[in-house]
């Protein structure tokens, strides 16, 4: 498999957790098998996360985290995120990294729509893998929530710019997950890093 150019984005807030563990077993066995990592921590980055009220007509200036994490998504051929479920859905924080970078004329162009009136993708040529911490079981997410945070994610937010296809790789129960257990998670997450899935 030839190497790919790889954006890797810790979504957790916190300074430590499960999530920032599996991006750093992601990532050395991606590198340690020739492939080229960029990543970004939330919980490291400087932002506001108000989009405000001007609109996309005069949005926010990005600052330098913000506009840092743009340009590698734009460089990246493959995105792995990593993420808690929190609520349904991901960390606020997170869901703010979206909300202020992908903007018209970087990730959409609203000058171009289809039939549906959706504004043509930018970012498209680009694959993605999620991996998700929750106390839910990946079945229950299914069965009682129709693995609304999946949709949300893959459809909504990667999807809706062009990144695709999103696959998940679920863990759980993660709050008090036994240490064999999280040594099982870290070595799965390495073996997708390692093939860039």
């Amino acid at each position: 498999m030839s190497a790919r150019k790889i954006l890797i984005l810790n979504g957790h807030p916190g300074e430590t957790s499960l999530s920032k563990s599996l991006c750093a077993a992601y990532r050395t066995a991606a590198e340690e098998n020739g492939h080229e990592v960029r990543s970004h921590d939330v919980s490291q980055m400087q932002f506001d996360m108000d989009y405000g009220q001007s609109g996309y007509k005069d949005p926010k200036p990005l600052e330098p985290d913000l506009a840092a994490f743009l340009e590698d998504l734009e460089w990246a051929e493959h995105v792995m995120m990593a993420s808690p479920l929190w609520w349904g859905a991901v960390p606020a924080k997170l869901k703010a990294v979206f909300d202020r970078a992908l903007l018209p004329g970087r990730a959409f162009d609203t000058r171009k729509v289809n039939v549906f009136g959706l504004p043509a993708p930018m970012l498209a040529g680009k694959t993605a893998r999620v991996l998700l911490t929750s106390d839910t079981p990946a079945l229950l997410l299914r069965l009682f929530y129709g693995n609304a945070v999946k949709k949300f994610i893959s459809r909504q937010i990667l999807g809706f710019v062009g990144i695709k296809p999103t696959r998940f790789t679920t863990f759980a129960p993660a709050t008090a997950a036994p240490e064999a257990k999280v040594k099982s998670w870290l070595r799965t997450a390495g073996v997708l890093g390692g093939k860039a899935a």
